[in-house]
């Protein structure tokens, strides 16, 4: 099992930028996929981006493509959101969250595929 805390958001004007960052801990990070999440008041959750055990593979929900960047660090098991060009249509509660199985391929933005949460950051963009 892997354990997940985010930080980094904040609030910024549209346009701005954040990073994300979630610090993983347990002995099985290097080989879990990841992903990131959101939330919107009234909203259901929905997938932002995904990165393979490896970092070799990437996917993106389409309202992020060419803004958002996800990547990881297995030797500090981290994983990050770079968020570029935000809109206020991004504001929501972003969660990191962990494969249930190990070794996926390709990056998966199932929410079902994905087993442990973090608590979540709180990401807010001012029009």
């Amino acid at each position: 099992q892997v354990q997940l805390v985010e930080s980094g958001g904040g609030l910024v004007q549209a346009g701005g930028s954040l990073r994300l960052s979630c610090a993983a801990s347990g002995r099985t990070f290097s080989s879990t996929g990841m992903g990131w999440f959101r939330q919107a008041p009234g909203k259901e959750r929905e997938s932002v981006a995904a990165v393979t055990w490896s970092g070799g593979s990437t996917d993106y929900a389409d309202s992020v493509k060419g803004r958002f960047t996800i990547s990881r660090d297995n030797v500090k098991n981290m994983v990050y959101l770079q968020m570029n060009s935000l809109k206020p249509e991004d504001t929501a509660v972003y969660y990191c969250a962990a494969d249930r199985i190990r070794f996926r391929e390709p990056a998966t933005l199932t929410f079902g595929d994905f087993g442990s949460w973090g608590q979540g950051t709180q990401v807010t963009v001012s029009s």
